[in-house]
This record gives C-alpha cells, structure tokens and sequence, in this order.
C-alpha cells in the first residue's frame, strides 16, 4: 500500500512486490494514479490520487485504506507515514501488518520546507512521539537503512533492515560500449537546493563538461532560479526516465554525482543512487558524509567532496575526466562491491524470510 509513490515504484514494485510474487505469494499492489492490471504476477490497483498535499494525507489515503479492505489480505505492508493509521485500523480487524519505513521522518521534516520553520521541531517531536507509540502495535518494521532500524529497535519492534539496493545486472552497461562515449556526468532522482542542485549547476559551469539531470525538480521555486544560472546552459534536463532510459544515460555519463547537503536526515542515509551508479560501473562523487566517504572510499569507488563548495565538486569533475583510466578502474570497484554485498538479491532473501517469519 503506498499513497504517495509511483505504482512503479522501484523499491515496493520491481523489488519487494515482484520478489514475493516469484516466491509465491498473492500480490497485490495498490497505488495512486496507477493502471488496473497484472505485471511480473502483481496485481496492480490504481486509485484516484492527486499533487495537492493536504489531498493526499486525507482523500488518498482513505481510498487506499478502502480499497485494502475490499481486497482483505493476509498481510498488509503499507510504505507513507500518511497510511498509519490505516495501519491501525487493519491491524485492529485482526490483519497482520508491516510499516516500511523508507525515511527518518522525524529528521526528515526538519527541512521541509511547507511546514514553517518555527513549527518544524514541534512536529518533529509530536510525529516522532506518535511514531513510537503505534509502531510497537504493528507486526513487524522493515527499515531502509541500519540507523533508521536502531530507532525502532530501541521502541521493541519486531524490525528487519532491507536495504534499497540494486539489482546485480538491471543496470550494468553493454561491455561492447567504449568507456566512456561522452564528457559528461549525471545525477539522477529529485532535484532540490539540499539535494545540491545548485552546486551541482555552479559546478558544472566552472568547467568544459555536460551535466544530465534525470529527474523532476522537489520545489517548483527552484526552477526560474537555477536556470537563470550559468551552468545551465551546460546542463541537459531529461525528466523523468524510466530503467532502459537511466542505463543508456549511465553508459553516456563518466561519473555519477549524489552531492546531498549535511542535513541530519541525509547523513547516515543509503541513497539509492550512489549504489545505482555503481552497479553501472560509473566512478562516484559524492558528499564527505562519515557514512558515504566509509562506502566510497572503503570500496575505491569514488571521490569524496564537500557538497557546499562548487569548487570541490568542480574539481572532481576535472579528476575523472582528466584520468580516464584510474575512473574506469573505481567504476570496476564498485561494481564488484555491488556484486558482492550491496545488491538487492541478498536483501530480497532478508524480506522473504521476514514474510515466513510472520
């Protein structure tokens, strides 16, 4: 149950739906805006969503709290904070219920940025309150990372770390394709000012290379702002791709960026993309984080910058164009260390387990 993910959502329907369904399992999947059909052996149900956010904690979640118990599972396994009390509701009728916990929400509306800044504390302390007290009640907490689990885990909830890694070979590139075709690198995912979009755009523009954004932009006060930049015009907007898209971009790209700011709820995140890019044998740049420069540098993936200097990450940049052959031998590394511990084959066996547990 998700009420604010695309139904193709990478993590609940290429990962965990699929990988339950191939092991057996009826499963069903109920998503906003999504079609009415059955893929890979999942039965997709697509309810009225919509991009107003007041909307969504309300209309939405009580469409997909509806249309749960139309279905009346076994297990439900619900991905928003937004669908908890729906949690509660199901879990009161008797269903056995696991909350997937992708964030540290708490940390996470620290900087949000439509909830006013003076308020932000106290809803980060009234949630997180909330969070403790109804969590214990569900069945089970899957966590996307270790140090979200250590929180639930202090609560005494039945909890399982599932990482959010990739798939061995969904993004590895076609060995015939030269290293590399292009002088560019790429960020994938949501654009935002603490995700380093405006870094990344300063970056870019100190140098003779291209930047690809793959993605769609989190705050729509950003756009008029960055693209009255410099580095925009060396910067080449894709939107929205889709699997077969990103890895085309990935074999035209020399490095993959992933140069979040310092806030709390990044430090100690595994984004996705930075494991992404390494499966793709693409060399990293990433934020100095204690964290990410222990994965980065540990695997000799990489190169650690500090995400609020341009002139670091600019750089970087020139470091891995100017050295193609020491990049291509970090993108080798990353590769194995995808191959050998951060793949999303070993984490699938974690969540088919949890399931029999259950």
């Amino acid at each position: 149950m998700t009420s604010g993910h695309f139904f193709n959502d990478p993590r609940i329907f290429h990962k965990e739906c699929r990988t339950l369904a191939q092991q057996g399992f009826e499963v069903h999947f109920i998503a906003p805006d999504g079609p009415e059909k059955i893929e890979s052996g999942v039965h997709i149900h697509g309810i009225p969503g919509g991009s107003i956010r007041i909307k969504r904690m309300f209309v939405t979640t009580y469409r997909v709290y509806r249309k749960a118990k139309e279905i009346d599972a076994h297990i439900y396994h619900f991905h928003d904070p937004d669908l908890i009390l729906a949690g509660l509701l199901l879990k009161k009728a008797g269903k056995k219920v696991i909350y997937d916990v992708h964030e540290d929400v708490p940390r996470q509306i620290l900087s949000k940025q439509w909830i006013p800044k003076p308020l932000r504390k106290f809803v980060s302390r009234l949630f997180e309150t909330l969070e403790k007290a109804v969590s214990k009640k569900f069945d089970g907490i899957i966590a996307a990372t270790p140090f979200i689990a250590q929180r639930f885990e202090r609560y005494g909830c039945n909890t399982e770390v599932i990482c959010n890694f990739p798939e061995v070979d969904e993004l590895i590139l076609d060995e015939s394709i030269p290293f590399p075709q292009e002088n560019s690198v790429i960020y994938i995912g949501g654009y935002s000012r603490v995700r380093g979009l405006f870094h990344m755009i300063e970056a870019i523009g100190m140098t003779d290379y291209r930047l690809y954004l793959a993605g769609y932009f989190l705050e729509k006060s950003d756009i008029d702002a960055v693209k009255s930049m410099s580095g925009w015009k060396k910067t080449v907007e894709l939107g929205f791709l889709n699997r077969d898209q990103i890895r085309q971009y990935f074999a035209r790209s020399r490095a993959g960026l992933v140069v979040l700011h310092p806030i709390v709820n990044y430090l100690e995140a595994y984004p996705v993309k930075m494991f992404e890019y390494m499966s793709a044998g693409l060399p990293i740049i990433a934020s100095n984080f204690p964290l990410w420069r222990e994965i980065v540098e540990g695997n000799q993936c990489g190169i650690c910058v500090n995400p609020l200097n341009s002139e670091e990450i600019k750089q970087a940049i020139e470091w891995i164009m100017e050295h193609p052959e020491e990049a291509e031998k970090m993108g080798q590394n990353g590769r194995r260390a995808v191959e050998e511990k951060y793949n999303w084959e070993k984490e699938g066996q974690k969540l088919m387990a949890f399931y029999n547990r259950l």
